[in-house]
Protein backbone atom coordinates (compact mmCIF):
# COMPACT_ATOMS: atom_id res chain seq x y z
CA UNK A 1 0.00 0.00 0.00
CA UNK A 2 1.36 3.38 -1.01
CA UNK A 3 0.34 6.53 0.86
CA UNK A 4 0.61 10.06 -0.49
CA UNK A 5 2.23 12.82 1.55
CA UNK A 6 -1.17 14.36 2.37
CA UNK A 7 -2.48 11.00 3.56
CA UNK A 8 0.62 10.50 5.73
CA UNK A 9 0.20 13.98 7.19
CA UNK A 10 -3.45 13.24 8.01
CA UNK A 11 -2.57 9.90 9.62
CA UNK A 12 0.26 11.49 11.63
CA UNK A 13 -2.23 14.00 13.03
CA UNK A 14 -4.52 11.13 14.09
CA UNK A 15 -1.62 9.16 15.60
CA UNK A 16 -0.28 12.08 17.62
CA UNK A 17 -2.34 11.31 20.74
CA UNK A 18 -2.12 7.51 20.48
CA UNK A 19 -0.19 5.48 23.01
CA UNK A 20 2.03 2.61 21.78
CA UNK A 21 -0.10 -0.55 21.58
CA UNK A 22 2.69 -3.01 20.81
CA UNK A 23 6.17 -2.85 22.30
CA UNK A 24 9.19 -4.70 20.94
CA UNK A 25 11.68 -5.12 23.78
CA UNK A 26 15.23 -6.28 24.22
CA UNK A 27 14.42 -9.83 23.11
CA UNK A 28 13.49 -8.64 19.63
CA UNK A 29 10.55 -9.58 17.48
CA UNK A 30 9.32 -12.87 18.95
CA UNK A 31 6.34 -14.97 17.86
CA UNK A 32 4.35 -13.62 20.81
CA UNK A 33 4.97 -10.03 19.72
CA UNK A 34 3.94 -10.87 16.14
CA UNK A 35 0.77 -12.52 17.43
CA UNK A 36 -0.02 -9.43 19.51
CA UNK A 37 0.61 -7.26 16.45
CA UNK A 38 -1.82 -9.32 14.35
CA UNK A 39 -4.54 -9.19 17.00
CA UNK A 40 -4.04 -5.44 17.40
CA UNK A 41 -4.33 -4.93 13.63
CA UNK A 42 -7.76 -6.59 13.75
CA UNK A 43 -8.92 -3.93 16.25
CA UNK A 44 -7.06 -0.80 15.09
CA UNK A 45 -6.33 0.55 11.61
CA UNK A 46 -3.65 2.91 12.91
CA UNK A 47 -1.04 1.56 15.33
CA UNK A 48 1.81 3.10 17.24
CA UNK A 49 4.60 0.62 18.04
CA UNK A 50 7.56 1.17 20.35
CA UNK A 51 10.77 -0.52 19.17
CA UNK A 52 13.77 -0.88 21.44
CA UNK A 53 16.95 -1.92 19.68
CA UNK A 54 20.67 -1.57 20.34
CA UNK A 55 21.54 0.00 17.00
CA UNK A 56 19.97 1.46 13.87
CA UNK A 57 20.50 -1.62 11.71
CA UNK A 58 18.74 -3.87 14.21
CA UNK A 59 15.88 -1.38 14.57
CA UNK A 60 15.50 -1.17 10.78
CA UNK A 61 15.39 -4.98 10.50
CA UNK A 62 12.67 -5.14 13.15
CA UNK A 63 10.66 -2.41 11.37
CA UNK A 64 11.02 -4.25 8.04
CA UNK A 65 9.78 -7.50 9.61
CA UNK A 66 6.81 -5.72 11.21
CA UNK A 67 5.78 -4.12 7.92
CA UNK A 68 6.22 -7.38 5.98
CA UNK A 69 4.25 -9.48 8.46
CA UNK A 70 1.42 -6.99 8.93
CA UNK A 71 1.24 -5.88 5.26
CA UNK A 72 0.79 -2.32 6.53
CA UNK A 73 2.13 1.01 5.31
CA UNK A 74 4.66 3.00 7.30
CA UNK A 75 3.27 6.38 8.27
CA UNK A 76 6.12 7.64 10.42
CA UNK A 77 9.27 6.56 12.23
CA UNK A 78 10.64 8.84 14.92
CA UNK A 79 13.36 7.46 17.16
CA UNK A 80 12.04 4.19 18.52
CA UNK A 81 8.40 4.84 17.67
CA UNK A 82 6.80 3.45 14.52
CA UNK A 83 3.34 4.34 13.22
CA UNK A 84 1.72 1.97 10.71
CA UNK A 85 -1.60 1.98 8.90
CA UNK A 86 -3.61 -0.88 7.44
CA UNK A 87 -7.25 -0.25 6.51
CA UNK A 88 -9.90 -2.76 7.50
CA UNK A 89 -11.25 -4.90 4.67
CA UNK A 90 -14.80 -3.89 5.56
CA UNK A 91 -16.23 -0.94 7.50
CA UNK A 92 -13.15 1.29 7.44
CA UNK A 93 -13.01 3.69 10.37
CA UNK A 94 -10.45 6.11 8.91
CA UNK A 95 -11.28 7.86 5.65
CA UNK A 96 -8.12 9.04 3.91
CA UNK A 97 -7.94 12.24 1.85
CA UNK A 98 -7.87 11.54 -1.89
CA UNK A 99 -4.57 13.25 -2.71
Amino acid sequence: MKLTNNQKRYLRSLAHDLKPVVMVGQHGLSDAVLAELQSSMEIHELLKIKVRADNREEKQQIIDKIVASSEAAIVQVIGGVLVIYKPFDEDQVITLPRK
